[in-house]
């Protein structure tokens, strides 16, 4: 009963939460339309939600989640260096197209958060049948190198993370 009311506990407390944090007000009302909202908008958007995730190497989600971090900061220095001291001619921006070999709708958004939020990289498009990813980087001197990072440190963990 309950799972029917709420398909998604997590999604409901945080947007009944993030209701109250900006209305910043607990008055019965805004309460209310929190409660509304919590339970009104997992239920509308259920079906554009992909499969359920089933993790199966929880540490291995503790070990790319730290590998995420370290890359976020080095991208950051790399991309702040690279405006600091190269002329924009001297930058080599580009689309990379990206073979996968993944296929899981959880592994694949997780892989477009990853590469969203990596300061130099924006996610362009996939393929309609998901075999190829087309990503922008700011700057990139080898295009294999670059691939061959996304397959091993993003790809090969998301496969085991979500797909064996």
């Amino acid at each position: 009963m309950i799972k029917r009311w709420l398909p998604s506990p997590p999604l409901s407390l945080a947007l009944f939460a993030v209701w109250l944090l900006l209305n910043q007000s607990l008055d019965p009302a805004t309460l209310l339309l929190a409660a509304l909202l919590a339970i009104a908008v997992p239920l509308l958007t259920q079906s554009l939600r992909p499969a359920q995730a089933k993790i199966r190497k929880p540490m291995l989600v503790l070990r790319l989640f730290g590998l995420v971090a370290y890359d976020l900061v080095v991208s950051a220095l790399t991309v702040a260096r690279l405006l600091l001291i190269r002329r924009s001619r001297d930058l080599a921006p580009r689309f990379v197209r990206v073979p996968l070999a993944m296929r899981d709708p959880n592994a694949l958004a997780a892989l477009a958060m990853i590469l969203c939020l990596t300061p130099g990289t924006a996610w362009g498009e996939i393929a309609l049948d998901r075999s190829t990813l087309l990503i922008h980087v700011f700057h990139e001197d080898d295009e294999a190198a670059f691939i061959d990072m996304i397959k091993t440190r993003y790809e090969r963990a998301l496969m085991e993370i979500f797909e064996s």
